[in-house]
């Protein structure tokens, strides 16, 4: 049968305590319901609808780019009332896999196993079995067949004994649940329309229900307030982290990395404390990353040591190359083979040449660098006129001497010299020495100022 999906999102979460639909709060910088939807895209599920209440401007705007049909549930009056709202975009035909949006850690692998025990029965529901299940629904079974949930509540004192708790996800055929849901009731303290009575119902059409599980329990745990979101963050990263280990990464401290995103890794990769990697980060072989360093949308090639407190931002790092301490390289930065960028060094839409590098204190900007040239200490492209930036253009084989000023737009010859403290506003030819700075002057029987009294 065709999968669809109905994904329950339109809670507000009060105990987040935040203008922020509670779904919205990120899992390693993605929303939680975004890591729900990508498990949905990745277990084939063909239609995913979403049903939403409170915040439908930022949820709509944060999740724009997904295909999913938007189901305002404009009460909430329950879960069994929220999938109401699903049913004109579910076909009889369709097998109905129902989520609750704040499970983030929920694994591909299991929505596969739920998928499997569906084709071997009428209704198919992810269990779990906890030390301490208070407060939740109860699983009852007559042999192997679950008849019924129980709520806490409403358990009788044996019942609370039973350990194997409901999840709130399960899978159903769409005539099967639109029956179930035609004839649900809010005749309950509540007056809400409970999904869970739709067990009771298909048992009691003799209908065979049977339970698949998560490997561990976290899986399927929810977020309520900002200590159980922090909660699941740390079990996103563990596993971000094991997986990096196990792929042969050598991670210094499973503990003390963030993976908000993807990371692609070569062979002979170490990482050390407290680094994070946003977006798309592509790294080579024989690459090491000190701590502290924050990389974003970029590509690092072959043999490279990154070292700490570096931040890299959509820039591309070719093989051989030796980035800080306490170096910045900013979006549409580039170095090739070889270049080098010490401590405090800034680039920005700079292409560093092959076997170039810039050791210390300085900015580069809208600049095109040579190769094997060398941009001394306290150099800055002046890139900018308060107005409009401008570009500077520096050859092969250069030697800019330390505390240069290079106003843009300039261009620097190959094999052109600059001496220190210039303040470079003409172009200098190949080979060229230029020097621009006032005249020294000493001035004998210089007295020093005193203190007034």
């Amino acid at each position: 049968m065709p999968l669809s999906a109905v994904v329950l999102a339109a809670g507000k979460g009060t105990r987040m305590k935040s203008s922020l639909p509670k779904v919205l709060h990120p899992i390693a910088n993605k929303p939680m319901v975004q890591h729900i939807l990508d498990a949905l895209s990745e277990v084939g599920a063909e239609q995913i609808n979403l049903v939403y209440g409170h915040g439908a401007d930022q949820l709509q705007s944060a999740l724009a780019h997904n295909q999913i049909n938007w189901c305002l549930q404009a009460e909430q009056l329950g879960t069994g009332h929220a999938v109401m709202q699903a049913v004109p975009n579910i076909s009889d035909n369709d097998d109905v896999l129902i989520l609750v949006g704040d499970v983030p850690l929920i694994q591909v692998s299991t929505l596969n196993r739920l998928i499997e025990v569906k084709q071997q029965c009428d209704l198919a529901l992810l269990t779990v079995e906890l030390d301490d299940p208070t407060g939740l629904g109860r699983i009852i079974r007559d042999g192997d067949n679950i008849t019924a949930i129980i709520e806490h509540k409403d358990a009788t004192d044996e019942q609370r004994e039973i350990k194997e708790i409901n999840t709130g996800i399960m899978l159903m055929s769409g005539i099967d649940l639109k029956r179930w849901l035609g004839q649900l009731g809010n005749d309950n303290a509540q007056q809400e329309y409970y999904l869970t009575d739709v067990i009771g119902m298909a048992s009691e059409e003799g209908k065979r229900i049977q339970a698949a599980h998560p490997d561990t329990p976290i899986e399927v745990e929810g977020v309520n307030n900002r200590l159980q979101l922090a909660r699941l963050e740390c079990e996103y990263q563990h596993r971000k982290a094991d997986e990096l280990m196990l792929s042969g990464v050598t991670v210094k401290d499973p503990y003390r990395i963030d993976v908000r995103g993807t990371l692609e890794t070569g062979t002979d990769v170490e990482i050390d404390v407290n680094c994070i990697f946003e977006g798309t980060v592509k790294l080579g072989n024989n690459v090491t990353i000190g701590a502290n360093c924050i990389l974003k949308d970029c590509v690092v090639g072959d043999n490279k040591r990154i070292e700490p407190f570096s931040m890299l931002e959509d820039a591309e790092v070719a093989d051989a190359c030796t980035i800080g301490p306490y170096a910045r390289l900013r979006p549409g930065s580039k170095m090739l083979d070889g270049a080098k960028v010490g401590n405090f060094v800034e680039m920005k839409k700079t292409t560093l040449g092959k076997g170039a590098k810039a050791n210390h204190l300085t900015y580069l900007g809208d600049a095109n660098i040579g190769e094997n040239t060398n941009i001394g200490a306290g150099t800055i492209t002046c890139n900018y006129d308060g107005v409009n930036k401008f570009k500077t253009e520096i050859g092969s084989n250069v030697f800019v001497g330390s505390n240069t000023a290079i106003v843009a737009p300039a261009k620097l010859g190959d094999g052109s010299t600059i001496g220190a403290g210039s303040v470079v506003t003409k172009e200098v030819d190949t080979d060229e020495l230029a020097i621009a700075r006032a005249k020294q002057r000493n001035i004998k029987g210089w007295t020093r100022p005193t203190k007034l009294s």
